[in-house]
């Protein structure tokens, strides 16, 4: 009876604690600290990861990415190092193999569901109905990293609650309407062809605002945020809690844009005209292009 009764109380317990005016002012705006109550958990300590990893591994193998070696800041994704490890035994000696581990898609483990369910519903409360409708994609990823190990510059697309639940590192997030930092060209590049696109400028880092991150905080990671990871001497356990939007309207302007600059068009960039973006958006099809509404755009943009 008392095991149901705490079991009843931790689910009616909040595990991610959001500034709710903070949250108003910034979400997928800006970065911004946040906390939480999982570093704790029993799921998220090495011998049960060592036992998620084998799972997955036979399950589900295309849910695990892990790479061994020294990565630099500005390293591609195609040029990470190979892993001489299985997944499990990669996890096993974490601390010693210089290693980058990803469960994507843990909550198709039904261990780890729950991190998924209560931890996006408590987000969700806070984004209110009319932005829930928007979400199409939702995803929780764990991240085990070596000691002093970096992950490099990226942008995503999803938006991203990351939560730090062991060790200690430093994320580094730019602006990312800051076009001196990541350009038009780097985001047509990304949303068409190559997730790899954003290139890390050394003489920009200035402008990243810095977390520290320790077990009980997080940080929230807007969409195509630019972000770099550094570890620090320590193994690092993080759950990223995130989801993707609905709304294909800017993603779609940036592929139609991709195409109109490789025909030696300047277009318009996203968010100037919601006419123009709709008129876009509606001509991108999957490897299809109508040559009256390329004219048409090669128009206006």
């Amino acid at each position: 009876m008392a095991s149901s009764v705490q079991s009843r109380s931790e689910a009616a317990a909040r595990w991610i604690k959001i500034d709710a005016e903070e949250f108003r002012q910034k979400f997928d705006r800006k970065s911004f600290a946040i906390q939480h109550e999982l570093a704790d958990h029993p799921l998220f300590k090495l011998p049960a990861l060592v036992e998620l990893a084998e799972r997955t591994r036979k399950q589900r193998p295309d849910d695990i990415y892990y790479n061994n070696g020294e990565i630099d800041v500005n390293q591609k994704w195609i040029h990470n190092p190979d892993h001489p490890f299985s997944p499990a035994e990669t996890i096993h000696r974490i601390e010693e193999c210089s290693a980058w581990f990803i469960f994507r898609a843990a909550q198709r483990d039904p261990e780890y569901r729950l991190f998924l369910d209560k931890g996006l519903a408590e987000i969700k409360e806070m984004i209110g109905d009319k932005l829930e409708r928007k979400i199409m994609v939702e995803d929780i990823i764990i991240f085990v990293t070596s000691p002093n190990r970096k992950t490099p510059y990226h942008i995503d697309r999803e938006c991203n609650f990351l939560l730090q639940i062991r060790g200690e590192k430093t994320i580094h997030v730019f602006d990312q309407n800051d076009r001196e930092i990541l350009s038009e060209e780097e985001l047509e590049r990304f949303w068409s062809v190559d997730s790899s696109s954003a290139d890390y400028k050394a003489q920009m880092q200035s402008r990243a605002k810095s977390y520290v991150m320790r077990p009980g905080s997080g940080v929230h990671i807007p969409v195509n945020a630019p972000h770099w990871l550094e570890n620090h001497n320590n193994v690092s356990i993080s759950l990223s809690v995130n989801f993707q939007f609905k709304d294909s309207l800017k993603a779609n302007a940036y592929r139609a844009n991709f195409l109109l600059r490789r025909l030696g068009i300047k277009p318009t960039p996203p968010g100037r005209s919601e006419l123009l973006d709709s008129v876009k958006s509606a001509a991108v099809t999957p490897g299809v292009w109508a040559a009256k509404t390329l004219k048409k755009m090669k128009r206006h943009s």
